[in-house]
């Protein structure tokens, strides 16, 4: 609890992986909407159903790749305050 309170443990990489998961419902709400729309456009509606399975199918994976390049940098935190830890040992 100390660390929490002292900002030494980090909160935020929970909340990203909360928002992954609400980004990629999004995404594939959206994608079936574009769909839906363009399959019941009476002409053109094909760029739209197209657009839709892109966003099914990239956006998730474009929510992933942003979600973990938001996490490597708490990771290199982590990693470096492991670092810092250990040469503190040493010199005791």
């Amino acid at each position: 609890m100390e660390d929490f309170l002292n900002f030494k443990k980090m909160l935020t990489p929970l909340i990203i992986k909360i928002l992954f998961w609400v980004g990629v419902v999004i995404c594939v709400l959206a994608g079936i909407a574009s769909m839906i729309n363009g399959a019941q456009t009476q002409y053109g509606g094909g760029k739209a159903v197209f657009v839709g399975m892109l966003l099914v199918v990239l956006g998730p994976v474009i929510v992933r790749i942003y979600c973990e390049l938001l996490i490597v940098i708490f990771s290199v935190n982590d990693t470096l305050t492991d670092i810092k830890n250990l040469m503190e040992d040493k010199k005791s």
